[in-house]
């Protein structure tokens, strides 16, 4: 069968209806009370021309699912239009199920997914420390063992709406064999039923959608007939609700008058609707108004926002949010202009929030975060933004992981076209971005959420216990469900092709992943933990698929995975029998540190802090951090806040005496900070604002709670006061906070000038309990860390790999860093031949107390730069 999609200009609606003298069969739907909405609550308005760099004639060749919306005062009453087309072909058989659950008789196999008892031979875990790792980062193991090297697509020549047209034409690879996980860890054939019978539920889903969708591509574009759709003669509607007993489109377009337009019911549970355009050629729903669907359920008669809908409000003085519309004039719609950047050897990542990203006490903008917020992140050295809470989230403090529109760019921080503008942005400053999706888990909300949608509690997620998390108070989806494959696959590819993100940071992958959620079990890595009953294999099915429909349609899309449990093969490709991530998030870095912050720094064991960074598994990347958000919010502290607790008040500008606790915060931080990057993994993160220390914690606005025990937890009478971030402290050269700022922006200059996190060479020589020492080299590098509180070393004889000149390239002890400049920074190192510590040569060092210092070897004399200077000096060149 065949859809069109149709890029007709429809006019605007005028603010005052006038008859034309004709009626269509079904009325002209335009009212009164359409134009006052768009009056009271505009929502659109253009961003094209704020920059000439965002000018452009060119034109997306694909037509944009949604677009810009009216904001006050510039509703626009011009018309345009226009004939451009496209079509594409629905390969699936006319007598398909194309909307069917996986439970139906044609789909049986799919939902009767089940582990096995897992009657296998315990094993030791393979996780250990990393002495030597040989990282080749740029091979990538393929079926039948053989290793060539990854190959990426160069796109550098193309325009971004060629990108859409191309990735429509491509094919998803077909299964591999999914047996290279036994060659790369031995250990798993003890659990070889469980992974083959894993194996076996995804080929049978892919073929599946191969043979009922027309391929995993098709299947993905969901979007493209579920929720509105629009073509030359009009909008069609289609929702998945079988629950429901009967269903009628309302909104501000048919004075919400359910008698108006019905819905018809297929065979698989999708109700149905084609409005027809206005006598003049208009939409018969106009841009920018409200819309919900009113079933008749089991459990009543319930107004629900579209499933589908991309863009959803909360109108001033009401608590449910609103269906929007949204489909702006062409004219109004964002372009883009730049193309993506090339996949980054190594990530360097700034985890933002819009929200909370202004230094002021309000919700911050997509349009200010463009304009403030990614030049600073330029400017500190990160290669990418990581954003969260993008999909639509009704609760603020949420933190945007209790989704309720996940079609939705939340409309607190601004439009659609908005946050395209920001996307654009940041891909012409050279910046990755990835989106903080959530499939995880969905919002309790009956009103404005997927919760109950069709009056049944077993529509997109599990029924009864097994569909409720209890400790976040949500719905869990049933990833065994055709139609939730459908929905979540499709939410995937619609952020990124629609939006043009460059990858994801999958939330709460750990919870998907068993049926327990990882909740109070501790994974000690005893294989039996990760295969056996306890694993959702309809879950890690579909990570499989999400992985496999990511990478295959857009080679340098980035995934990465907040799992704690260290699922065994979660960065393994997907045709090599793994998960397919790119990377795991490295979270148990964090809790070690807030760990040790919690003790004395004599019992502190450098033994300990070097297991925990290296321990993770052969060939699968991770994502180090040694705070996220999670550390920040109410309730935990930063570092920054635990290592000075309450002298951050009163001693942090440089015109004041320091103290003690001030002196070791500063110091520890810093240390912290570079060798969590130094060993940790091949990727880095930090949440915007704990670069420099920010002080206190994130606490959203918020309202007292009374809890059915009768006991209330205070609220802070909606004070946005510490939800934001400061940024103005790491600006100001006449506080401490500025030292430990410009120290982050060094640690990413010199990853970016020396990519150590992704060197083949990484060895770690020292672990010295009684001078609390750390030596390590990766790359061409030597970090040298002495964490006693008090002993400094003169002469100090470090191990090293190369013969020749060494000079210092990092100092975390240099006075623009917050340092006391105890250094010589024009010192050249020698080495001396014969072995010390494993290694073949070595060098004489000084090792301050609480001071970190990167050595780098001299090939060339112009090729030694020191970090710091290379700062400093932009720093002048910017003022």
């Amino acid at each position: 069968m065949v859809y069109t999609l149709s890029g007709v200009r429809f006019p605007t609606v005028p603010s005052v209806y006038k008859s034309n003298g004709f009626t269509s069969s079904n009325g002209d739907r335009r009212n009164a009370n359409v134009s006052v909405f768009l009056k009271k609550h505009s929502l659109s308005r253009k961003i094209l021309a704020e920059k000439s760099s965002y000018d452009s004639e060119s034109r997306p060749s694909t037509v944009a699912a949604s677009g810009k919306v009216l904001v006050p005062g510039t509703q626009s009453d011009s018309s345009s239009s226009s004939t451009d087309q496209f079509e594409f072909t629905e390969t699936a058989p006319e007598n398909s199920p194309a909307s069917t659950d996986v439970d139906s008789s044609t789909m049986e196999h799919a939902s009767q997914i089940k582990t096995e008892n897992g009657d296998v031979e315990p094993s030791s875990d393979l996780i250990g420390s990393i002495e030597e790792l040989e990282l080749a980062s740029s091979l990538q193991l393929q079926e039948g063992g053989k290793v060539e090297e990854s190959k990426t697509l160069d796109t550098s020549e193309e325009t971004i709406s060629d990108e859409s047209n191309r990735i429509r034409e491509k094919g998803i690879p077909p299964p591999g064999l999914g047996q290279k996980i036994y060659e790369i860890d031995p250990l798993l054939t003890n659990y070889r039923q469980h992974l083959d019978y894993r194996y076996s539920q995804y080929k049978k889903m892919r073929e599946a959608i191969d043979k009922y969708e027309g391929g995993l591509e098709a299947f993905s574009r969901g979007y493209e007939k579920m929720g509105f759709t629009r073509s030359d003669t009009g909008i069609t509607y289609r929702e998945w609700a079988p629950g429901a007993q009967s269903a009628a489109l309302i909104g501000d377009f048919n004075n919400w008058d359910a008698n108006a337009d019905i819905m018809t019911r297929n065979e698989f549970g999708v109700w149905e609707i084609f409005l027809p355009n206005n006598v003049d050629g208009s939409p018969a729903i106009p841009h920018g108004s409200r819309v919900k669907i009113r079933m008749d359920t089991p459990s009543g008669v319930k107004d629900s926002i579209p499933a589908w809908i991309n863009y959803s409000l909360q109108l001033p003085d009401e608590i449910p949010y609103n269906g929007i519309y949204y489909d702006p004039p062409e004219e109004e719609r964002y372009i883009f202009q730049h193309p993506r950047p090339k996949k980054p050897k190594s990530l360097r990542i700034y985890e933002s929030h819009i929200g909370m990203s202004s230094p002021e006490p309000k919700i911050n903008t997509y349009v200010n975060f463009r304009d403030e917020v990614l030049p600073r992140i330029k400017k500190l050295g990160y290669n990418a933004v990581q954003i969260m809470a993008i999909q639509e989230h009704s609760y603020y403090a949420s933190f945007g992981y209790h989704v309720t529109n996940f079609f939705a760019p939340s409309s607190r921080f601004g439009t659609p076209d908005d946050l395209k503008s920001l996307i654009d942005k940041a891909h012409e400053l050279g910046i990755v971005v990835l989106m903080d999706i959530v499939h995880s888990h969905a919002s309790n909300n009956t009103l404005d959420g997927l919760n109950m949608f069709d009056g049944t509690d077993s529509c997109y997620f599990h029924s009864g216990a097994r569909g409720y998390h209890w400790m976040w108070d949500s719905r869990l989806f049933n990833y065994g469900n055709w139609e939730v494959l459908r929905y979540l696959l499709s939410n995937a590819r619609w952020w990124l092709d629609e939006f043009k993100f460059d990858g994801f940071r999958f939330d709460g992958v750990t919870s998907m992943m068993y049926t327990h959620h990882g909740l109070s079990v501790g994974f000690t890595g005893n294989y039996e933990e990760y295969f056996g009953l306890a694993t959702d294999v309809d879950a890690v099915v579909y990570l499989m698929l999400v992985n496999d429909l990511i990478h295959g349609l857009f080679p340098d899309a980035i995934t990465i995975g907040e799992d704690v449990s260290g699922m065994p093969a979660f960065c393994i490709p997907v045709q090599d029998g793994g998960v397919g991530f790119d990377y795991r998030l490295h979270m148990a870095i964090a809790d070690k540190w807030i760990e040790l912050l919690k003790k004395r720094d004599e019992d502190w064991r450098v033994g300990d802090i070097v297991h925990t960074l290296t321990n993770r598994r052969w060939l699968e990347k991770c994502v180090s951090y040694a705070e996220s958000h999670d550390q920040a919010l109410v309730g935990d502290k930063t570092i920054a806040f635990w290592l000075m607790d309450k002298d951050m008040y009163d001693f942090m500008a440089l015109d004041r005496p320091s103290t003690p606790l001030i002196d070791r915060g500063i110091a520890l931080h810093k240390m912290i900070r570079l060798v969590t990057m130094g060993l940790g993994g091949e990727g880095y993160l930090n949440f915007m604002g704990n670069e420099f220390g920010h002080p206190e914690w994130i606490d959203f606005p918020r309202a007292e709670q009374h809890l059915p025990d009768g006991s209330v937890i205070p609220g802070n009478q909606f004070s946005y006061d510490k939800c934001r971030r400061r940024f103005d402290l790491g600006d100001a050269d006449y506080l401490r906070y500025r030292g430990l700022q410009e120290f982050d922006r060094a640690m990413q200059y010199l990853e970016d000038k020396y990519e150590f996190m992704t060197s083949e060479h990484q060895f770690i020589s020292r672990k010295d309990e009684g001078d609390r020492m750390i030596v390590f080299e990766r790359g061409n590098l030597v970090f040298v860390f002495n964490f006693h509180w008090t002993n400094s070393y003169s002469d100090y004889r470090i191990g090293c790999l190369k013969p020749g000149k060494y000079k210092v390239v990092l100092d975390s002890d240099d006075p623009p860093f917050g340092g006391f400049g105890r250094i010589d920074h024009n010192a050249e190192y020698f080495t001396f031949e014969g072995w010390y510590d494993d290694r073949p040569r070595s060098i004489m060092v000084y090792a301050p107390s609480r001071t970190a210092v990167v050595y780098a070897l001299v090939d060339k004399e112009e090729e030694v730069v020191v970090v710091e200077e290379v700062v400093v000096e932009e720093e002048h060149v910017e003022e």
